[in-house]
């Protein structure tokens, strides 16, 4: 899309992908995956997220821009250990609901509801 002249940025948590893929623009929000604009229900922290990569689309003169944002998402870094760890008595739960989601997206899948 840049060599097309339409210039791109991506709000995102994850700086090393996002650096290997060569994104031209980057707005980097040290925050856990799937809140990369910010905390949910935080309009502030995402609407300075949002404001940040606006800013960068329409003053960065070339690819390969970075904007850190200095948002936490706690006081201490222990979530980034704790993010998305499957503990041993997490596990029968854990598979029963991706039982239970499987038979979901089945059913809505024999009822025409599903993405092609």
């Amino acid at each position: 899309m840049e060599s097309a002249g339409i210039a791109t940025v991506v709000i995102g948590s994850a700086l090393d992908i996002l650096l290997q893929a060569g994104t031209p623009r980057i707005v980097f929000n040290d925050l856990p995956l799937g809140n990369p604009v910010g905390k949910p229900f935080d309009r502030t922290m995402q609407h300075r997220s949002i404001s940040a990569g606006l800013d960068i689309l329409y003053s960065a003169d070339a690819p390969g821009t970075l904007v850190q944002m200095p948002h936490r998402w706690a006081d201490d870094s222990d979530w980034q250990e704790n993010f998305m760890a499957v503990r041993e008595e997490d596990k029968a739960l854990l598979t029963q609901l991706g039982i239970e989601n499987r038979e979901a997206r089945r059913q809505n899948k024999a009822k025409g509801l599903f993405r092609p």
